[in-house]
């Protein structure tokens, strides 16, 4: 079998956590429940996990499909360095982000999911992974085998080439014989 790469599962999880979070936090602020301000909290480093979490990082085997407009957050990510491609780093940080959002029952949930990110995160860091940016390829152009450049001459599906038709230079020789006699019954 082989290796998981948990940076791939708690990138996923991270950013549902930040959208959670997020929503929970849009919820407490916008019906100014008691602790209100930790509702305000939740939306800022909401917005902050979704940032710091959409890009993913390169795989290990090289097959990593990128997300949609994930090169402006990526560059973004990548310039802080060592403190965005060490996932102890980003444990640890996630799990002081989550602490806040144990104190309104608005951004429990988020809490709670973003803390999963962060244990989750710590595995991937136990085991030596770490985040690599995806970075767009240039194309290299294979040159092109000599049966593409002659395609065939006539569609599918080809007759057998004894009854395929004759070129018409010579309309004589061009003529089909007809096997089935045919008659004219009026």
């Amino acid at each position: 079998m082989g290796k998981i790469e948990w940076a791939m599962w708690a990138n996923e999880q991270a950013l549902a956590s930040g959208l959670i979070l997020l929503t929970g936090g849009i919820v407490g602020v916008a019906g100014q429940f008691r602790g209100w301000e930790f509702a305000a909290y939740a939306v800022a480093a909401g917005v902050f996990v979704c940032l710091l979490e959409y890009p993913r990082g390169k795989r290990a085997k090289g097959t990593s499909v990128e997300r949609t407009g994930q090169y402006c957050f990526t560059v973004c990510v990548k310039a802080f360095g060592p403190l965005t491609r060490n996932y102890y780093v980003r444990a640890f940080l996630h799990a002081a982000i989550c602490v806040p959002g144990g104190f309104m029952l608005a951004t429990v949930l988020g809490c709670v999911c973003l803390g999963i990110a962060s244990l989750i995160y710590l595995a991937a860091a136990i085991r030596g992974e770490h985040w690599e940016p995806i970075l767009p390829r240039k194309d290299v152009r294979k040159p092109v085998a000599e049966s593409i450049k002659n395609p065939p001459q006539n569609p599918p599906p080809r007759p057998p080439p004894e009854m395929r038709r004759k070129q018409a230079k010579d309309l004589e020789s061009a003529a089909y014989d007809n096997p089935i006699s045919v008659t004219a019954d009026e």
